[in-house]
């Protein structure tokens, strides 16, 4: 229960209020309340009302179970945000190190000397605007999201009541406009790619991402079934190479063509298990800033499109899978992604428009000679 009295109250020999250096000028009413673990607490108000209201807000706290200690707020943004990465590492190293970017870059500028506690959701809402007016969507959908996080933390650990980066209304991210190529494209982007046209080509028939591609071992390729195995990627993370699992952490089993299949097969006979299917002209890994200065942007100058890049070569894949008859569960497995959702999001475009078909059938439903109309 929480307790409110004025009878500690100082006054000169005046009557008036004296400057106390716990409580300041003025300062009359005191709440006094014991927390959750039965320690005395207490905290001062010069005006009667703001006591009440504290008391009331403090009473249901302890009550339902949602008490936040007044000084556990006071931590500034700057050492809660160091305490939040220490605590990421399940993260892989790629997105570890975007999540501190992020936060050295955008986060701590603004709210590094800030505690928890006076964080304002309008306030938030004003930085996320301003953070829009210098950087795309996608980019400030990332920055909100890591201090969304943050303050999340802060919440389940008792320091925040609620998460005031909760409902701030971000900028629209604009729609991607997708390039996809066609059969005869990819053949020839394939053919200007010299000896790594199969990069290529592997890409744009199994949609697999780079990361995932430079990291495929030869135990990973069954040609018999015609299936690879996809379950490491690698990312190059400022100039270092990092290992881990896939974007969605799943392993996934990705089909492959008749004519891929018979052109993987030379590449891993007699090899070992553990060895790269496809690598660097050293051996090593294949980094797609190198394979681009060296083999695929001259490619692309030569036969187009223009600025085209390898990443869209898993759009290609999409949509050459859609075109042949490959439902949105097959192309979610395929890709990789998370949700069916996803993909309807990315390539719902591109599914044959059934509509009319769809019409057509109830029409001949509600047309058949047992249906009754009145």
């Amino acid at each position: 229960m929480a307790d409110i009295d004025d009878r500690w109250h100082r006054r000169g020999p005046d009557g008036k209020p004296v400057r106390t250096d716990r409580y300041g000028v003025g300062a009359r009413w005191l709440v006094r309340w014991r927390d959750p673990d039965g320690k005395q607490r207490k905290k001062s108000f010069t005006r009667k009302t703001d006591a009440e209201s504290f008391a009331a807000s403090l009473e249901h706290g302890l009550r339902s179970g949602s008490y936040i200690a007044p000084e556990a707020g006071r931590v500034q943004v700057g050492e809660w945000a160091k305490r939040w990465l220490d605590a990421q590492g399940h993260l892989a190293r790629s997105t570890f190190v975007r999540y501190e970017i992020a936060i050295n870059t955008h986060i701590l500028p603004r709210w590094g000397n800030v505690h928890l506690s006076s964080i304002k959701h309008a306030d938030v809402q004003v930085w996320v605007s301003g953070l829009a007016k210098e950087w795309s969507a996608a980019s400030v959908i990332k920055v909100h999201g890591v201090f969304s996080q943050m303050l999340a933390w802060a919440v389940k650990d008792a320091r925040l009541a609620r998460n005031p980066a909760e409902g701030v209304r971000l900028p629209r991210p604009a729609l991607p406009d997708h390039r996809y190529l066609n059969h005869a494209q990819v053949a020839a982007l394939a053919d200007a790619c010299g000896s790594y046209g199969i990069v290529v080509r592997f890409l744009a028939y199994t949609g697999l991402r780079w990361g995932e591609l430079a990291a495929l071992k030869v135990g990973r390729v069954d040609l018999q079934r015609r299936r690879v195995l996809i379950a490491e990627s690698v990312t190059e993370v400022n100039g270092e190479l990092v290992w881990g699992t896939p974007k969605t952490h799943e392993r996934r089993s990705v089909p492959l063509p008749r004519f891929l299949a018979d052109e993987l097969a030379s590449r891993i006979e007699h090899r070992p298990d553990d060895a790269l299917v496809f690598t660097s002209p050293q051996g090593g890994v294949l980094r797609v800033r190198n394979f681009r200065r060296r083999v695929f942007d001259a490619a692309v100058r030569k036969v187009g499109p223009q600025g085209f890049h390898p990443h869209e070569l898993r759009h290609t894949a999409a949509s050459l899978a859609i075109a042949s008859g490959a439902d949105v569960k097959i192309v979610q497995q395929m890709l990789g992604h998370k949700t069916a959702t996803m993909t309807l999001d990315l390539y719902g475009h591109l599914f044959p428009d059934r509509l009319d078909e769809i019409a057509d059938r109830m029409d001949r439903a509600a047309s058949a000679p047992n249906v009754t109309r009145k």
